[in-house]
């Protein structure tokens, strides 16, 4: 699969960044999601090893008008998703189903 992002807001990348996690198959979103407020240095993707493990891939942390494109394999099943930019994970989550 090849994703290409493109964030469409205004405002800047501090305060208003977005990315696409993909996660492992039943991982836990909430929990990824809150660990991945205190990894701000690396853009919000969290760098312990048994969170890291449930990354398949991800973007960029993109500000107005910028793009980014990853590519990636999945087997089938269901693979949750999110923006991991502090707060964003309660509305910006979804599944990608792979067949």
């Amino acid at each position: 699969v090849t994703l290409v992002f493109k964030n469409l807001g205004n405002l800047p990348k501090a305060a208003m960044g977005h990315n696409v996690v993909i996660l492992k198959s039943g991982s836990d979103v909430p929990k990824f999601g809150m660990g991945a407020v205190a990894a701000a240095a690396t853009e919000y993707i969290p760098q312990d090893d048994a969170t890291k493990a449930l990354i398949v891939a991800h973007t960029k942390l993109l500000g107005p008008g910028e793009e980014d494109s990853i590519t990636f394999t999945l087997e089938a099943g269901a693979y949750p998703f999110l923006c991991s930019f502090p707060g964003h994970f309660a509305l910006m989550q979804g599944i990608i189903t792979a067949k």
